[in-house]
């Protein structure tokens, strides 16, 4: 995995080769993204049983157990998961070396299907984008959040093959600056025009008229359609709202949670205030204050003007359209 951690400064390569490994590389957030986190959860837990030559089903349930301790929010995760328990519990009667290979080969299945989903997503949403369009995107949604490509950036990245003319706007996303390090350093790789901005610079450039619409990512969409994503996004929402901004939301079928009727029931992780009160290792805020620190926030749905996947685009009722898609074969 290419460490996130050290992105835009430094592109080192992290190797792993234990499940244990590959879990504190989800929690540390060398890997990070909802797509992506699935994808190496299941590599994860297929390369922990490498090792195993007996007892497979205590072995393989342990593994699952550490992987669905890593990130709460991110539903892709827990898909990816129940993924691999559904070809374990498949195969637990079948040879050990057997259910191995297997594993790995569903593991690899898992990576491919995301990248072709992330590019038949950007297909869907190519249509929704304006040949000169100025798009405001919050968080990393791109290639380093999936197995390849990118949901929101996937978007972007579609709408440039089809020979458009595309100007991002990057929110820096405080406080792990994913826009700052991940997002513009993904865009400008690919010699697409972005413009970096603070996180409190987007009212401003959408009340100027800057911006001609928002596309972000998701971590978990509930059945009605609220969508939780990275802390920061309900806001930009609020403000596309007030200044006739249309808010989309890129995510494969996989961050659907159709078990969820509604956004207050997405469980939102709390990550650690170092991350809020220290940059590169130096401390921005006085010792002894409180401090809070919400990994993610939840968007209503009313907010959220269509949801693009692999599989179409959905729009308000969500109720209907979400369950449509996600039963649509």
């Amino acid at each position: 995995m290419i460490d996130q951690r050290l992105l835009p400064n430094e592109e080192i390569f992290r190797e792993y080769s234990t499940a244990e490994e590959v879990a504190k590389s989800i929690e540390d957030m060398v890997i990070r993204g909802a797509p992506a986190i699935g994808v190496a959860a299941a590599m994860g837990i297929a390369l922990g049983m490498q090792t195993v030559e007996s007892d497979a089903a205590s072995h393989f349930e342990a593994i699952c157990e550490r992987m669905a301790r890593t990130r709460p929010t991110a539903v892709n995760l827990f898909w990816a998961i129940r993924r691999m328990k559904d070809l374990f519990h498949q195969l637990q009667n079948r040879p050990v070396e057997e259910i191995k290979r297997e594993l790995v080969i569903e593991a690899q299945k898992i990576y491919l299907e995301d990248i072709e989903a992330n590019r038949q997503m950007g297909q869907f949403g190519n249509e929704l984008i304006p040949s000169d369009a100025r798009i405001l995107t919050h968080c990393n949604a791109g290639a380093l959040a999936t197995a390849g490509y990118g949901t929101a950036l996937g978007v972007i990245r579609a709408a440039v093959e089809h020979g458009k003319k595309i100007q991002v706007f990057a929110d820096e996303t405080r406080p792990f600056l994913q826009g700052a390090r991940l997002t513009s350093w993904e865009l400008h790789k690919d010699d697409i025009p972005v413009t970096l901005i603070t996180d409190n610079m987007a009212g401003y450039f959408m009340k100027n008229r800057n911006v001609d619409l928002v596309i972000v990512g998701a971590d978990r969409i509930a059945a009605n359609g609220d969508v939780a994503n990275k802390i920061g996004t309900y806001s930009v929402a609020v403000l596309a709202k007030a200044n006739q901004v249309p808010f989309y939301v890129a995510a494969p079928i996989s961050t659907i949670d159709l078990s969820l009727p509604h956004g207050d029931k997405i469980p939102i992780e709390e990550r650690s205030s170092r991350e809020v009160v220290e940059i590169h290792g130096k401390r921005t805020a006085p010792e002894g204050i409180s401090i809070r620190h919400p990994a993610f926030d939840v968007t209503p749905n009313e907010l959220v003007t269509a949801i693009i996947t692999e599989r179409g685009i959905a729009r308000a009722p969500y109720t209907q359209s979400l369950k449509e898609l996600a039963e649509r074969k």
